[in-house]
């Protein structure tokens, strides 16, 4: 019997729920993707004899976040096809659900098909909307940015990724950072960023540009030495699930070198999940896990640390 065959795919149990003085924002999430991928969970759990895992749509699981205290995501379209279910899910839920919109930059170098393929050793996929230039892709992001104030909080996720693109195209993604960086600072909008093995890059064409004035990292993964740089540019920090996992105390540490001031909590789901059900389909609803992980790393009660995070998040994005 193989390891994979036991792996538990149903859902995480629900948290206990946040004090009411102390409910937080999801800093970065994709629900709309939580549903095909739980759809996929159920599926290989019915293959491998499991039971069946319930599917649940977005105003079920929004209602789920907000019944543990987590009132309110920000949802990160970054393919150009998702950047108007973001918005769309915003003005569906106003007040609940806040849009961040970007050409992910992995999908940056497959618009008008110049990707390359990266260290991931994965073969470079097409879908039909890359055939649309980067930079009309762009000028997509640009205009729904303008004409969605009120849903569209954050110009992101954007930044680089030299696993899943190859070197010979490393160029294209920075250029596309670039124009996001332009962007966020034209409409005076927070940044996030996605940074994957890449932080050196990242940093410095940061630098030579110049960071939008709020610049926020979604799912950290540096060490101290990146967080010393964060800490002397006022560079916000988000923690994943992955400030949970064993090996990751270089993250851990990063939350304390900047502090409690400029950090914010995120699930990224479907994906992240944070221990100890690392490998379930994760939702918002999961968000005091990592908190609670949090609490072991700032030595302070949960609630206090999810005031701190939402404390972070009105200062950031004004909600």
């Amino acid at each position: 019997m193989s390891k994979h065959h036991h792996r538990d795919r149903s859902w995480a149990p629900a948290p206990p729920a946040l004090p009411e003085d102390a409910q937080v924002i999801d800093n970065h999430t994709h629900v709309a993707s939580v549903v095909p991928f739980a759809r996929a969970m159920s599926h290989e759990a019915v293959e491998k004899g499991q039971p069946e895992v319930p599917v649940y749509g977005v105003d079920e699981l929004l209602a789920q976040a907000a019944a543990v205290g987590v009132t309110g995501i920000i949802d990160c379209g970054c393919e150009l096809p998702n950047l108007q279910v973001a918005i769309d899910m915003a003005r569906e839920h106003p007040g609940q659900v806040h849009a961040a919109i970007a050409i992910h930059p992995n999908e940056a170098v497959r618009h008008g098909h110049r990707a390359a393929p990266g260290p991931d050793g994965l073969a470079v996929k097409y879908q039909p909307y890359h055939d649309v230039s980067f930079d009309d892709a762009m000028a997509e992001v640009a205009r729904l940015a303008r004409t969605y104030p009120k849903q569209v909080v954050a110009i992101g996720e954007t930044g680089m990724d030299l696993f899943r693109t190859g070197e010979s195209a490393a160029h294209l993604q920075r250029e596309a950072f670039r124009a996001h960086i332009a962007l966020a600072k034209e409409l005076n909008l927070p940044m996030q960023i996605h940074d994957r093995d890449s932080h050196k890059e990242v940093i410095e064409t940061l630098l030579a540009d110049g960071a939008p004035e709020r610049t926020v990292f979604h799912s950290y993964s540096g060490d101290a030495a990146m967080a010393a740089v964060a800490r002397e540019h006022g560079w916000y920090l988000s923690m994943s699930g992955t400030c949970s996992y064993k090996g990751n105390d270089g993250i851990r540490e990063s939350a304390r070198i900047v502090g409690l001031d400029h950090v914010m909590v995120e699930t990224d789901a479907p994906y992240l999940t944070p221990m100890p059900y690392r490998g379930r389909t994760n939702a918002p609803y999961m968000i005091p896990y990592t908190l609670a992980a949090l609490s072991d790393v700032f030595d302070l009660p949960i609630a206090d640390v999810a005031r701190g995070t939402r404390e972070t998040t009105r200062t950031v994005y004004g909600i």
